[in-house]
């Protein structure tokens, strides 16, 4: 009899269609499960803006960029708090720096996906080089080309591929001390349904997808949990299955290790509840605290997010930031491919357009139709505004003290040496990089009429990633709390913080979850393949 080589992947986003890819190019059976309907295969890697984190890239040296796998790792293990102690995510982190370059980054070009000619550097905190390279095209194109990849492999001798959405599982199936299957229902008709497989493959995400999750799991040094968070991760992200895999004796690591946004806003055509946008924090725009009061030390774009996150938190969880429409047409930016209409779609005369004179089109769009976003021509007009969309439950805003705090960050651009403002130093350095000269201004009063109308947004922080999930060895392999494979478990993606339960730690640096989906989906997918071919043998291969 043929031996069953079938596996079960749970979960149609970037990590299940890369294990996916590894398992159909060595001769298996794939049944992969979505609880998403087809049109939105690919999960939110299809709606990402399309950044990765890769080293010592061709790209890289063209720009007399230095990087190293050492000097990647230096960073990543201090940005991210992240030592030997911690066993398999650091073991992941040094896998991923050593081999993202092949494995990602060259994989990806090999299946014809480009990238934009200059990496970026959007975290200065994390990455001592830049290191985010971004896909022409978006995080779509980049899940477009894999599907693509995905459906060849299915054609090729010896491989079998069944997709099935809709599909919500609910229970991991184990006899002998085996995982052998999943049950559960079909979300459209609720039809129950159970599948039986060689190995099961969890790559389901997080649990940024619930609220009330996200603020159970609040990490302790980040503030009190917001009573309002806005949801940025994918609506299907529940832990359920990480719950599961837990109730088989998985060791899940670090749940409180969480990445939200400070600077969300509400989706105006919103597609779960909550649904918000993650915006790209202008380095220019003053930020201030709920009653529109400069938060002091100032706030810096660009830096490190987790502290943004906290210290929004701790002032109530809601903040505005203050720009005028030159400010706004160069820096503000929404994350993810829905907003970048011409980096979506390849069109390079709009591409190169919006960077030179600004994105006219998000900024229109953002002051015609989001609710968190106001404009006036003068101050006073402006507060009125700021406090008709904050609401009766919070107090209105100062007009005369948000002159005055306009007035002060404009006077500060000239302050220079020990009473330099942090700010303004930041921009400065920013525009030092050729790669965010083009989206950083020029230091200019917020106030001059010509930068004018004034815009003020509203925001609040937004869910968007679990770093901490189901931990595994190198080839995503599930591990119980002694460090033994359960037989017939797998895990990658956001459901195993990326590999091995957490391999970024306490922060991640820009571009280690499309990375780390890709990179972690690869190595399970060649894992259960050479656990397949061992089993066959009659041996198995050892922890």
């Amino acid at each position: 009899m043929q031996p069953d080589r079938t596996t079960i992947v749970v979960g149609g986003g970037i990590a299940g269609i890369a294990a996916a890819i590894e398992l159909l190019r060595r001769g298996q059976a794939v049944e992969l499960l979505d609880r998403d309907t087809a049109g939105t295969f690919g999960g939110q890697a299809r709606e990402s803006f399309g950044g990765i984190l890769a080293v010592d890239t061709p790209l890289q040296r063209r720009h007399g960029i230095a990087d190293s796998p050492a000097l990647a790792l230096a960073d990543w293990t201090r940005f991210g708090e992240l030592t030997p102690a911690d066993g398999w995510p650091y073991r992941w982190a040094q896998a991923y720096v050593q081999g993202c370059r092949t494995e990602v980054y060259e994989w990806l070009l090999a299946h014809g996906v480009r990238f934009l000619p200059l990496p970026q550097w959007p975290e200065r905190a994390g990455n001592s080089v830049p290191r985010w390279h971004v896909v022409w095209g978006t995080g779509r194109e980049l899940t477009l080309r894999l599907i693509g990849a995905l459906e060849r492999a299915a054609r090729l001798p010896g491989a079998r591929l069944t997709r099935h959405f809709a599909h919500r599982v609910e229970h991991l199936l184990a006899s002998g001390g085996r995982v052998r299957g999943v049950a559960g229902v079909r979300e459209d008709d609720g039809a129950p349904f159970e599948l039986r497989a060689h190995a099961v493959l969890v790559a389901s995400g997080g649990i940024t997808g619930d609220p009330d999750l996200v603020r159970a799991h609040w990490p302790a040094d980040a503030g009190p949990p917001p009573a309002d968070l806005l949801v940025g991760g994918h609506r299907f992200a529940d832990g359920r299955l990480q719950r599961q895999c837990a109730a088989l004796g998985a060791r899940l690591v670090k749940p409180a290790y969480l990445w939200n946004y400070a600077a969300g806003v509400r989706h105006w055509q919103p597609r779960q509840p909550g649904h918000g946008l993650s915006l790209v924090p202008p380095r220019s725009a003053l930020w201030c605290d709920g009653r529109a009061r400069r938060l002091e030390p100032p706030l810096l774009a660009g830096q490190d997010t987790s502290a943004l996150v906290a210290r929004i938190a701790a002032a109530g969880g809601r903040s505005w930031q203050i720009m005028n429409r030159r400010v706004a047409l160069r820096e503000l930016a929404v994350s993810g491919a829905e907003f970048n209409p011409s980096l979506r779609e390849r069109r390079v005369l709009a591409f190169a357009r919006d960077l030179l004179l600004g994105n006219a089109w998000l900024v229109d769009t953002l002051v015609d139709h989001c609710p968190d976003v106001v404009a006036a021509a003068t101050v006073p007009e402006l507060a009125r505004r700021m406090s008709a969309i904050a609401g009766a439950a919070h107090a209105p805003v100062d007009a005369v003290a948000l002159q005055k705090a306009l007035a002060q960050f404009d006077a500060a651009i000239a302050r220079t040496g020990v009473q330099a403002d942090a700010q303004w130093e930041n921009v400065r350095a920013a525009r030092r990089w050729k790669g965010d000269r083009w989206r950083t201004c020029r230091p200019a009063p917020l106030l001059d009429p010509a930068g004018g109308p004034l815009i003020a947004i509203h925001e609040r922080i937004i869910t968007r990633k679990s770093l901490g999930g189901i931990g595994t060895d190198l080839d995503g392999r599930v591990l119980d709390a002694a460090g033994r494979p359960i037989p017939g478990l797998y895990a990658a993606g956001e459901a195993a913080g990326f590999g091995g339960g957490g391999m970024n730690g306490r922060r991640a640096l820009e571009g280690t979850f499309l990375g780390g989906g890709i990179f972690s989906g690869r190595r399970a997918g060649q894992g259960i393949a050479a656990d397949a071919v061992a089993d066959d043998d009659g041996g198995g291969r050892c922890p």
